[in-house]
């Protein structure tokens, strides 16, 4: 990674097309989705015709598709390199699946006390850190690309072992310990055990096969180079294809509550500030350098919404509340962690460690 000449403006043209006009990308497919549901009587009962674990075959599919090519991106055998730096691999356990669904928790209540289903699909969001995106997010920041695709690979195994767990304990025990109000919302844990291993462990295991007998085949370049640049717009394409029928299916809702779409948006404003920053501080009290303190605070504050969604949708249906708040995450995420990139790249050019 160059440390040199970075400018907003090139960092932006770095980003492919698709990435760099991805909050269009869905708009428009929100757009694309509240006109189908308003053209195509009976969309409902067509999509819920054949059903996977509970949710729509179509439905079922795009989240997979969507969910593949992240994984198949995971250097899994570097483990290694990062967990031997505790300076690095401690405080992002800690960002990662304490204080950021703890944060996410917080603000969900204290911002949509009187919205319990939207605040359930942030509290999910705030349970699925990043491995997707942040990779991009980290490479536009000049940060330490090995030490991102290792942290990548330790969320994506510790998601499947724990993902189910702390949202049982974020959902249904915490806010009784807490006295808080839950009786207008049954949070079934069991399903999210299995909505987790379904559409993660599934595609977890295809990436690392993949990648396996792709290097054994091919090599290691042929695989970077070549396969993974042509299996990745999948992800996004899953991506749209999910939001085009979850606003298809909730266009009334939408339209007819464009405030709450609005509060939906305000806790994730909040926690991709507070998250990024916060880290950002600790890295460099750390004293672990630009790279790696950039690195840290990327993947704290960036999340994983493919897995939010697919977790709301076959938890509690593709017309939920929760489902909504997970698919408004991506359309507020990129462009804050894009103007979050720039705000690092400026602090980066004060690092003494930078060369000038």
């Amino acid at each position: 990674m160059t440390t040199t000449g970075t400018t907003p403006a090139r960092v932006v043209a770095r980003l492919s097309t698709l990435d760099r006009f991805l909050p269009l990308w869905i708009a428009a497919a929100m757009v694309l989705g509240l006109l189908a549901g308003r053209a195509i009587p009976g969309l409902a009962g067509g999509l819920g015709a054949v059903s996977v674990a509970g949710v729509s075959l179509p439905i079922a599919l795009g989240l997979l598709v969507m969910m593949y090519p992240v994984l198949a991106k995971v250097r899994y055998d570097r483990l290694g390199t990062v967990t031997r730096d505790r300076r690095l691999l401690w405080p992002s356990l800690v960002l990662n699946w304490v204080v950021g669904p703890a944060l996410m928790f917080a603000l969900a209540w204290l911002l949509l006390p009187d919205l319990p289903e939207y605040r359930t699909g942030l509290i999910i969001v705030g349970l699925a850190r990043c491995i997707a995106m942040v990779i991009i997010w980290n490479d536009l920041a000049c940060g330490d690309r090995e030490a991102a695709a290792v942290l990548v690979a330790l969320n994506s195994v510790f998601q499947v072992l724990a993902f189910g767990l702390l949202g049982w304990f974020y959902l249904a025990v915490l806010p009784g310990w807490l006295g808080l109000e839950t009786s207008t919302l049954t949070v079934p844990g069991w399903q999210i055990a299995k909505s987790v291993l379904i559409f993660l462990g599934i595609p977890l295991a295809a990436g690392y096969l993949t990648r396996r007998a792709g290097e054994r085949a091919r090599g290691r370049a042929w695989y970077e180079t070549s396969f993974l640049p042509r299996i990745g717009p999948l992800a996004l394409y899953g991506l749209l294809f999910t939001i085009v029928i979850l606003f298809a299916l909730q266009g009334n809702q939408i339209t007819g509550h464009p405030l709450e779409v609005a509060r939906i948006a305000l806790p994730l404003l909040v926690y991709f500030a507070v998250m990024w920053a916060g880290s950002y501080a600790l890295g460099r009290a750390l004293g672990l350098g630009y790279e790696r303190t950039t690195t840290l605070a990327f993947t704290a504050a960036g999340n994983n919404f493919e897995l939010a969604i697919a977790v709301a949708i076959a938890t509690f249906g593709a017309t939920s509340g929760q489902a909504l708040a997970g698919v408004v995450g991506p359309l507020i995420e990129v462009p804050v962690l894009v103007a979050l990139v720039h705000v690092s790249l400026a602090l980066r050019r004060r690092s003494p460690e930078v060369p000038r």
